[in-house]
């Protein structure tokens, strides 16, 4: 008989529960084979793998224009408002909302979108991504020629916004799938992409405005943007159906020279035990404990590079005295500590591993912004440029780590969602720790205190002290290896850490450290109750990808 493919049905919470459930892709198989070559005619040739990291690159590096929004804000306020051309400063400062409207839809838009691009693959979802925000642009160059700022708003703010959230978790899921023996170094690759257009695209709106007009800036950037984005979507595609490589497949699971998975005593037990995310569904990943934690880690080693960071010109000019051009260098060279963070600890991740790399880039930070207010107020220039520069690659480095780690804790084909909805907490410290941050600076000036003085700072770092302070506390907590992750809670246990490999209980009981000897007869015994239920345990390899020759029914014998 057949079956017809399962349509979300109870409303609106139906069709939630639907959504964030299904994330597997159906291809044909015509589609498989035609996604194992790139290219039309006597031109196409086998598809590599390698090829991903270029487009990924290129791909990202648009995205990151997000990021140069500020050289837009003036012009914009004037060409709104007027100003500027005597040398005053625009009565209305409103072009920066956009900014926050453009970061807000970015994390909401990647969060919502995430299973879809599971369902459908990374072309379609990038492709989508590109036409968003192709149209975000021209919507913006609609408002800024009719002199409408609510058109801006909604065109970059919302529309592009919206376009550059799904765009930006397209790249990153599918290398993750392709590059299982590299998964730190294919997230860092991709997302210092978007670093790296953040510096170099932010010279390129001032020569064109002057050149062309705002509005055609627009209108020509949109269009360039859209071009090579719309090529590079076409490189994307995910890997086939048993694809592995260097002696694994896409879930890190050994296989053996005929692609089946090696097993502790070739039974199917240990194999799902050595990969519990093989086997994990999206809605259990998302209500996992972990993935609570792993979510409240990355908005504690986010919020102080959003925060703090962005006023670093400011800070530069007012305290150390520095004048416009150097403030200007000194950005810049932020940004490419930047970049390099988000590449240098994703790769160093993959031998030191993605938990204890958040340790450090946290502890790091910590010990940091407890610095900072003294060096500020001795106004000690060196090393405060030391600090930020660390400070800085430590919040790159967050980005280039997460994907890989979330791909780890919770397998590849759920990367997009979850990458996705975790960029909710980079919106939230972005918005609101930058509200927060922006009514203690104006309350503290309304007190009496000046742009000189380096409180109006320093107040600000203890609250962003406790909550990277807070991030380092709750990475301890995240179960990353296997044993901890299956291992039962014994009787009264609230939780489990480990310290330099060593196993710690807490519970009722107080705090017990157990042996090494407890601990191996613990997993022996977990290990040997499972080996003796098979029917109990799932098939290591679940059906993540459905493909034949109709899509939208399956054939149930």
């Amino acid at each position: 008989m057949t079956e017809t493919y399962r349509k979300p049905s109870g409303g609106i919470p139906g069709f939630l529960r639907w959504h964030y459930s299904d994330t597997t892709l159906r291809r044909t198989s015509d589609q498989v084979e035609r996604e194992k070559t790139i290219g039309l005619g006597p031109l196409s040739m086998a598809y590599n793998r390698w090829l991903m990291f270029p487009a990924a690159f290129i791909f990202q590096a648009i995205c990151g224009s997000l990021y140069a929004w500020s050289v837009f804000n003036n012009p914009i306020d004037i060409a709104m408002y007027g100003g500027g051309a005597d040398g005053k400063s625009p009565p209305k400062h409103n072009a920066t909302i956009t900014f926050y409207l453009a970061v807000g839809f970015f994390g909401l838009s990647a969060a919502i979108n995430g299973p879809w691009l599971e369902r459908v693959g990374p072309r379609k979802a990038a492709l989508v991504g590109t036409i968003l925000f192709f149209i975000g642009n021209m919507v913006a160059s609609i408002g800024i020629h009719f002199k409408i700022i609510g058109l801006v708003y909604f065109g970059y703010g919302v529309i592009g916004g919206s376009g550059l959230g799904l765009s930006y978790i397209s790249p990153v899921s599918a290398l993750q799938k392709w590059f299982p023996d590299r998964r730190g170094v294919a997230a860092g690759f991709a997302v210092c992409g978007f670093g790296a257009g953040s510096i170099a695209l932010a010279k390129v709106p001032d020569p064109l405005t002057a050149a062309v007009g705002l509005t055609n800036c627009f209108i020509t950037l949109g269009c360039c943007y859209f071009v090579i984005m719309f090529i590079c979507s076409l490189i994307f595609r995910v890997p086939p159906p048993g694809f592995t490589v260097n002696g694994m497949d896409i879930y890190r699971n050994k296989v053996d020279e005929n692609g089946d998975v090696e097993a502790f005593n070739g039974d199917k037990a240990a194999a799902a035990l050595r990969n519990p995310a093989s086997t994990l569904s999206l809605i259990d990943s998302i209500f996992s404990r972990e993935y609570r934690l792993i979510y409240l880690m990355f908005f504690g080693n986010s919020i102080a590079g959003l925060v703090f960071l962005s006023r670093l010109a400011n800070i530069t000019a007012d305290i150390f005295g520095k004048d416009k051009a150097t403030a200007s260098t000194i950005v810049s060279i932020n940004g490419g500590f930047n970049l390099a963070g988000r590449l240098f600890f994703s790769t160093v991740s993959d031998r030191l591993g993605r938990k204890n790399s958040y340790i450090f880039m946290l502890t790091t930070q910590v010990i940091i912004l407890a610095s900072l207010p003294t060096i500020m107020e001795a106004r000690n220039y060196p090393a405060f440029l030391a600090l930020i520069w660390i400070l800085t690659a430590c919040y790159g480095g967050g980005f280039g780590c997460i994907p890989a780690f979330l791909c780890d804790m919770f397998g590849p084909t759920n990367i997009g969602a979850l990458h996705g909805i975790i960029l909710t907490a980079w919106a939230i410290a972005g918005v609101g720790g930058g509200l927060l941050f922006t009514a203690i600076y104006n309350n503290l000036l309304g007190s009496g205190y000046t742009v000189k003085d380096a409180w109006i700072y320093s107040k600000n770092l203890y609250w962003l002290l406790g909550v990277a302070a807070a991030g380092m506390l709750v990475v301890v907590f995240v179960r990353t290896s296997i044993r901890d992750r299956l291992t039962p809670k014994v009787e009264g246990e609230f939780t489990r850490i480990r310290f330099f490999g060593r196993l710690i209980r807490v519970g009722s009981f107080g705090v017990k450290f157990i042996s090494k000897e407890q601990e191996e007869a613990e997993w022996a015994a977990y290990v040997d109750s499972h080996s003796q239920q098979p029917s109990d345990l799932q098939e290591v390899k679940p059906p993540h990808e459905k493909y034949g020759e109709k899509t939208e029914l399956e054939e149930v014998k």
